[in-house]
């Protein structure tokens, strides 16, 4: 298995990849628009912050498998490798607690403007009555956007500050919440309206590009703080500073829309980082972390070299549109597959998954083929009296 790895992995996984017996080829300084001719013949690629392009994966004839070594695939052109039938997973929860501690860290940050005091400080300014004025934090309402494992650990960690924490999540009912030890809100308004704090940790789909827009930042508490550590196109930046100036928001962002790819030096929008708390999307970027992703990606290989499929596929088709699914046991024989195949082609039945168990003895076997639409009765018949089938019957989910 040939594996290029375009990005930092710690040694350790590297290890781990080789013992697997897999060719590596190790460029972890590689540049996106330098993907497509680097590709080469690899079968599995590694990135974490490298954008893979639909060029990148066309250019890939052998690609079968891409990894994102972290949560999110929103630099990976999923569409493009789902058309092309290469797998796409990610290594998710792996970066949670690196990701809460920023949040968190953000968060005090924001509430005792520790950056501002900072820079006076080396500037040799000494402000102890500007600074001394901060809100606090325990006893007031942090709200969560998103409850899965990051928005969790940084609930947890937020009572334990004293907080009191509301959350809305698209998956989240009343019971969820009550389980979580957190408040239930039945949408992001009344989230926002509720919050002294609000925090931000949603995947980037369609659906949330720009939530964080003018309207949601509207119904935010005057002088509250926002944190976003997700994923910068999830707020609106003119909206951002519109709710600086207007509504007097404390701000801290570890992500923004655009980025700078991770070796640029330079950072554009220096009118947003002279209003904010803001750090350079280091999140996930804590030793801890980067060794649990990279061991985690190691083990999203292995189980692809081993089984064909990797752990945590993020294109793979939930399960067939039409629930139907024959079960044909036969004799461990050979051709007694492919008799099958052929009806079925033949008939003009697609077959969109297969799995063939043998049992101990190695005598028989059961072969479970998802199918597009139902065959005909003649053609199961067909298939049910052919040589060495024992049995077959068409199941409906």
């Amino acid at each position: 298995m040939k594996i290029l790895i375009a990005d930092k992995l710690s040694p350790t996984a590297l290890a781990e990849l080789e013992a697997l017996g897999a060719s590596l080829r190790n460029e972890p300084d590689l540049k996106a628009e330098e993907l497509p001719a680097a590709i080469g013949d690899s079968e599995v690629l590694i990135v974490r912050s490298t954008k893979v392009s639909a060029e990148a994966i066309a250019a890939g004839a052998q690609l079968g498998l891409i990894v994102r070594a972290g949560a999110g695939v929103n630099t990976i052109d999923v569409a493009e490798a789902s058309a092309r039938g290469i797998h796409v997973a990610n290594c998710p929860g792996k970066n949670k607690d690196a990701v809460a501690e920023l949040t968190i860290g953000l968060l005090v940050a924001a509430d005792r403007r520790i950056v501002d005091a900072c820079t006076d400080l080396r500037a040799g300014a000494w402000k102890k009555k500007v600074y001394s004025k901060a809100p606090g934090l325990r006893g007031r309402t942090l709200g969560i956007l998103g409850m899965g494992a990051i928005g969790q650990s940084v609930a947890d960690i937020a009572r334990s500050m004293g907080m009191e924490v509301i959350a809305w999540s698209r998956s989240l009912t009343p019971v969820k919440a009550q389980q979580f030890g957190v408040g239930f809100c039945d949408s992001p308004e009344a989230v926002a309206s509720a919050a002294d704090a609000l925090t931000v940790h949603l995947a980037a789909t369609p659906d949330t590009k720009g939530m964080l827009n003018q309207a949601l930042l509207g119904h935010m508490k005057d002088g509250a703080i926002l944190i976003n550590t997700s994923r910068g196109n999830l707020h609106d930046t003119e909206a951002l500073k519109w709710a600086i100036r207007e509504k007097g928001l404390r701000v801290a962002l570890d992500v923004y829309e655009p980025e700078p790819a991770a070796t640029d030096p330079d950072f554009a929008d220096t009118e947003l980082a002279s209003m904010i708390t803001g750090t350079p999307h280091i999140g996930a970027s804590t030793d801890q972390a980067s060794e649990a992703i990279a061991l985690e990606a190691a083990a999203v290989v292995r189980a692809y070299r081993d089984t064909g499929k990797p752990l945590h596929p993020v294109n793979a088709r939930a399960k067939s549109g039409s629930g139907l699914s024959l079960a044909v046991r036969h004799y461990n024989k050979v051709g007694v597959l492919a008799g099958v195949l052929d009806r079925l082609r033949d008939s003009g039945v697609n077959i969109e998954e297969m799995e063939n168990s043998i049992f101990a003895g190695g005598k028989a076997a059961l072969c479970t083929l998802t199918l597009d639409h139902r065959p005909s009765e003649e053609v199961l018949k067909s298939i049910a009296a052919a040589d060495h089938v024992i049995s077959a019957s068409l199941n409906e989910a």
